[in-house]
Parts: C-alpha cells; structure tokens; sequence
C-alpha cells in the first residue's frame, strides 16, 4: 500500500503508522489532517491507495475535493466521511475515515476531455476519446475560419478550460452521453483549419445531436475565449453573472 501527502510536503512518501502518530501529534497545530482513501481508476492515476491531507481548522469536505481537483479531472466523484456519502458542506475532522468514490459499476457515468491547445486540431484523436462501447450514435462538430486568410484567438487559458469541463460535463449529465470532447485552438487559424472541434458518444443519435449543440452554444456564450479578425477584435457577447448562492 502506498501513500501521497498533499499539503507542505506534498510527494513524501512514509509508512500508514507513522503517518496516522504525526497526524495525531500535529492535529490541533496545523489544522485538519484527514487520510484519503483512493479506489479504482483514481487510484491507478494517483499511483498510490492513499493520500494525506493538510487542511486549514474548520474545513470542508468541499475544500477537500478542490484541493483534489487535479487528481479527479474528468471524472465525476463524491466524497464518503466516516462510510457515509456527504455533501460538500459537511465539516472534516482529523480522524475521520474519508474516501473519494468515483462513478460505481452500477451505473456509468460520461467521461469527458477538454483542451486549449495551439496546435492543429485533429478530429480523429477526439473520436476515438469519445469511442464507448455503449454508444450507437457519434456526432462531431468543427468550426472553421472562413472567407479571411487567418483568425487570431486568445483566451484565458486558466479560466477557459474549466468552464468548458463544466459545460461538457453538463451536457453529459443532462443528455445522458457516454462521453464528449472538446477543444479550442489559440494563436493564428489559417483560412479552412478548425478553431473549435467538439465530439461526443450517445447510445442513440437525438441526444448526440443534442449535447453537441449544446456544448458549442455554450461554449460561445461562457467560455473566455476572444477572436481577431483582419486586425480587429470580433464584438461577442458578454458572459452572464455566477448565480447566486
């Protein structure tokens, strides 16, 4: 069994015994220490069964799963306390026995790839990302520069991706698709080249369509992501206000 810390000395490696005395020794100096417990896919990417947590006194299980979100990318999960499923707002304690669950094998769950990238495009290698052996029906959609020699396009690469997760991840889980990708190009698209390539897996056509056209719709209105055209700046639309809480 082997184990990772994430916090000031994310990558030490120790025995299970050793990290549960520290633990108990720092608890009430450096806030909440929880072990996490990693299952199946998640702990094939994370190379380890186990990591540790150092969490500020008074943390979430909500600020656990962010400080995780490198580890979970693309894949829906949820958080168990103490052998019971909690919602983000339940509080962590050191001590407490804490496992990240990804999607079970009673039922599947999308995956999804998202990208921005300054390379050309290849609609082939989205294809086969999205490739389920559940699907019946695949749908792509590129977007191309048209009628100019070349589009520039800029975008606020670490906001951008995640919201295009978000949109892609909710396209999955409202149009029931086995799985979606997409990715934006930045930089110069010459004239007939793909500035956006979107595919995703369905078991019937109705929702492939379907969540494809939504992830482009969305992905125009929300997404950080600015075109220049013959030297000027296309006019957009302004992204609408986070909801409220």
């Amino acid at each position: 069994m082997r184990w990772i810390r994430i916090g000031k000395n994310a990558g030490e490696h120790g025995s299970l015994n050793s990290l549960q005395t520290e633990r108990q020794r720092l608890g009430s100096l450096c806030g909440v220490q929880v072990r996490v417990r990693l299952f199946a896919g998640l702990r094939e990417r994370a190379g380890a069964d186990e990591l540790e947590l150092e969490l500020p006194e008074g943390a979430l299980v909500g600020d656990a799963l962010e400080r995780m979100r490198a580890l979970t990318e693309g894949v829906p999960v949820v958080m168990a306390v103490n052998r019971e499923y909690a919602d983000p707002e339940s509080p962590l304690h050191g001590g407490d026995e804490v496992a990240l669950i990804p999607p079970v094998s009673g039922g599947a769950v999308g995956t999804l790839h998202v990208g921005i990238v300054s390379e050309s495009l290849s609609l082939d290698r989205l294809i086969e990302l999205v490739t389920d052996p559940r699907a019946g029906a695949v749908v792509t959609f590129l977007g191309v520069t048209r009628e100019v020699p070349a589009l520039e396009y800029e975008a606020y690469a670490e906001m951008a991706e995640p919201h295009i997760a978000d949109i892609v991840r909710g396209a999955i889980e409202r149009h029931g698709l086995c799985a979606a990708a997409a990715e934006h190009r930045v930089g110069t698209v010459p004239l007939s080249e793909a500035s956006v390539a979107i595919a995703v897996s369905a078991p019937h056509r109705d929702a492939a369509f379907a969540g494809a056209r939504e992830i482009i719709d969305e992905l125009k209105a929300r997404v950080p992501i600015w075109k220049k055209e013959e030297g000027k700046w296309v006019r957009g639309v302004t992204p609408p206000p986070a909801p409220q809480p």
